[in-house]
């Protein structure tokens, strides 16, 4: 791993049948532990889905271990670097999806998509027959996004149904190109659209991880960052670091402009979230954030609001 950060993060998700998730969670949180591995993973009967970070060794000893899993052989898994652990701990838990959908009858296991190759995805979004639709929430394709994609500004993926079904008529007869952050959410959504009668839908494998990983700076059609679900926040091509921070108070990504503005306060506020929040809330972040800032004094890790996998 020499020239490497010493940091491996791997993005995974694979859909497949758990018949019975709650015993598959304390071996694989054991297995976590033992290896040192930080982040979060989800379990559903569906499947699994999730973010961790580690030695290189460790990493690899996890996955091993999921690939072990009914119908995991073939686990997607997106890797990328980082100088420190993005993540202060490690859960495993049970959820009802591993991508909150709320449609019940979708199934990726039975009908997807097309997949596109990344190093083909810009031919297929140059064409002027094919809608492009960014299947992320709002704050994330504020970060960046592909040129000339729709936005649904939705504010989660359980927004996206009654969003698809507002503006079918707009898609119909169209090529339907959809992407998202590794691919997890671009498996439901085609999925879904395919169910509800669009047939020509095609998705970004590997997401915009693989993307900036396979593709070129300078052939890119990609603008901006992208949102990571993990203390990086954004990462550029190649999958280095980005310049966006993040916001304690909701979460989101704040870019190097918005840094500047008199609205985002470090820990507490940012032009985002500045009139959701009363002055209360906002006495409470403050005492939050000096303890962390405490805690680092002391180079110790104060464990805040966790990330939940985007995927």
């Amino acid at each position: 791993m020499s020239g490497h950060p010493p940091i491996t993060v791997a993005a995974l998700y694979q859909f497949t049948r758990f018949d019975d998730p709650a015993s598959v969670r304390a071996p694989l949180l054991a297995a976590c532990e033992e290896a040192g591995i930080k982040g979060t993973l989800l379990l559903a009967r569906e499947g699994i889905n999730g973010t961790i970070a580690g030695s290189h060794n460790g990493i690899g000893a996890v996955l091993g271990h999921i690939r072990q899993l009914p119908g995991c052989a073939g686990l997607e898994v997106k890797f990328s670097g980082a100088d420190e652990l993005p993540f202060h701990r490690m859960k495993v838990r049970l959820k009802r999806e591993i991508v909150t959908m709320g449609e019940p009858d979708i199934d990726p296991t039975l009908s997807v998509g097309h997949y596109v190759d990344p190093h083909d995805w810009n031919a297929l979004i140059s064409d002027p027959d094919t809608v492009v639709i960014d299947t992320r929430n709002d704050y994330e394709v504020a970060a960046g996004t592909f040129r000339g994609a729709v936005d649904p500004e939705t504010k989660s993926f359980r927004d996206f149904p009654e969003w698809f079904r507002a503006h079918r008529a707009e898609l119909e007869g169209k090529k339907v190109a959809m992407f998202c952050t590794g691919g997890i959410r671009c498996e439901k959504s085609t999925s879904f659209l395919r169910q509800e009668g669009i047939e020509d839908v095609y998705h970004l494998k590997g997401g915009i991880l693989k993307y900036l990983e396979a593709v070129p700076e300078e052939e890119t059609l990609w603008d901006g960052e992208c949102f990571v679900f993990d203390e990086r926040v954004t990462v550029k091509h190649g999958l280095e670091q980005g310049t966006h921070a993040l916001c304690r108070a909701c979460r989101r990504p704040v870019s190097l402009e918005d840094q500047q503005s008199q609205a985002y306060e470090e820990g507490i506020s940012c032009p985002a979230c500045i009139d959701e929040r009363d002055e209360a809330q906002r006495a409470r972040y403050r005492e939050r954030q000096r303890q962390e800032e405490l805690a680092r004094k002391r180079g110790a890790a104060h464990v805040g609001a966790e990330f939940p996998p985007g995927e």
